[in-house]
Parts: structure tokens; sequence; C-alpha cells
């Protein structure tokens, strides 16, 4: 067959390490995913890459792809649609703080830009929500709650646990879409109160609160996987989906950190950097 003896067996150790290798880093793979199921290849290469280097594999993201393809393990991803915005009330709307155009407010720092969004969480009963408050510059969670109706009191009450964890006193925007919890008194009382600045959508546009949009489905899409029997479960599974989210998930955005970090530094800066000026006061 044009081959000798020595380059059959020759190829046949290589075809042997290749699939060692491949078997390695399928059970890496299967740890990491242990905690999130649905994390992406790109993602997995970064986290993967102390491991790899331990167990003396050199592994490109192509190479990666193609063994998690082979393992059948690339994640699709998946789509859903529930409504969960009423925008037709008679409340007051704010303008778009964060559209383009010469007066954008863009994060710069944490603690600058809130964005806020609600969400369904499905039940093997009735449906419950999922209200969620995200620093836009570090992608941190900072406020979270699940609640069994729309009620004002309810979405705020993740309003009000990111307010409690705040650490400075710097201005803020909260950013929401026109839903009627958002525009309600109760709700814009919170924001005169704690001195925050209020953003809307101009209409009922996604893209206008992309992130957190994108927030909702990655809890949703990569963590949420399984169906909490109840209200009381499905606080559970989001108290330890948040803690993932925040300090174990690496964002491409972030420059793969995760926002725990980024947080963490943007707030130590911001300090030092307020600091000084009330010892001056």
């Amino acid at each position: 067959m044009g081959m000798s003896r020595q380059a059959h067996y020759q190829g046949c150790q290589r075809h042997a390490a290749r699939m060692n290798q491949a078997q390695t880093v399928v059970q890496l793979v299967e740890h990491e995913r242990m905690r999130q199921p649905r994390v992406g290849t790109r993602k997995l290469q970064k986290m993967l890459e102390v491991p790899l280097q331990k167990a003396g594999i050199a592994m490109g993201r192509d190479a990666l792809f193609d063994v998690l393809r082979n393992a059948r393990m690339l994640v699709a991803p998946k789509r859903a649609y529930h409504k969960t915005t009423h925008s037709h009330h008679r409340f007051r709307r704010h303008p778009n703080l964060l559209k383009g155009g010469p007066q954008q407010e863009q994060a710069t720092r944490s603690e600058q830009v809130w964005v806020a969004d609600i969400t369904y969480l499905p039940t093997q009963g009735k449906f419950v929500y999922l209200s969620l408050i995200t620093d836009a510059y570090s992608r941190k969670i900072v406020g979270w709650h699940v609640h069994a109706s729309l009620q004002t009191q309810e979405v705020a009450q993740a309003f009000k646990n990111a307010l409690k964890a705040r650490q400075s006193q710097q201005p803020l925007t909260h950013h929401s879409d026109r839903g009627i919890q958002y525009c309600a008194d109760y709700y814009q009382e919170l924001h005169k109160r704690h001195g925050v600045t209020c953003s809307m959508t101009d209409g009922y546009d996604c893209y206008q609160n992309a992130l957190a949009e994108r927030v909702n489905g990655i809890l949703k899409g990569e963590l949420l996987l399984q169906r909490p029997a109840d209200l009381a479960q499905a606080r559970r599974m989001v108290k330890e989906s948040v803690q993932i989210y925040n300090c174990e998930r690496l964002h491409t955005s972030l420059k793969m950190q995760t926002p725990n970090a980024v947080h963490r530094a943007s707030m130590a800066e911001l300090l030092r950097n307020v600091q000084p000026s009330k010892v001056s006061t």
C-alpha cells in the first residue's frame, strides 16, 4: 500500500495519542459542565487552559471544537419568548438616556448604570417571575428576586436588594423598559428616595434594553435548565445560578473575566479616587 511498517505503527500511535487526549478533554469539559451545563466552547478553552497544561495537552480553539463535535457536546442555542411587559398605561414614561447621541450616557465604571428586566420561569405548577438588576459596566447581577405575581412591590424587591448592597453614592442611572411596574408611583418613589436617575426605552423594543435581555437569556439558557417544582425551589435554584454567573462564568465582553472580578476591581478604583476628597473636606 506504499507505506512502511514503521510508518504504519507510528500512525497508529499518533491516532491512539489523539484519542487519549480527546478523552481527557471530554472528561474535563464534563467536569466544568456540571456547574455550567451550557457553557460554550470559546469560554471552555479559557477555563481549561491550566488543566490542559497540567495534563500536557496543547489544544487550540478549532481542535477543541472538533473534539466536542465528535463527542456531540456542542451547545445548540435555545429560543423562547414570553411577554412580561405591559407598556400601555397611564403612568409617566422617562426618556432613554442610553440611546446613541451626543448626550448618551455610557457606563465607564461600576454602579453608574443599572439595567432592569423581568422574565418568567416555568415550574411544575404556575409560572413564577424573576426580576433582575444588572450592572451595565461589570455585567454583575447586583439584585434579584423570584416572585409569584407581577405586582410592583414584588418587582421592586430586586431593586431594593441592589440598593442595600450598593457601595458608593456616586450618580446612578436605572434603565428599564416602559413596563407598568417600573413606571408605577411605588417604583418611582424608590428612585427619588435614593437619588437615582430614571431611564427607559422609547417603546417596547428589546434591543434598547439588550444587556438585561441578554442576562435573562444566560440564566435561563445556560444555568436554569431544570424546571423547579414550586416558588421555593425556584428561589434556591436562582440563588445558585446567580452565584455561578457572577463568580464563575467568563464573559467575552469582559475579556474572559467574571463579573465579580470586574466589579470588584472597578469599585476598588472608584473608592480609592473618592476617599481623598472625603478626607480633605
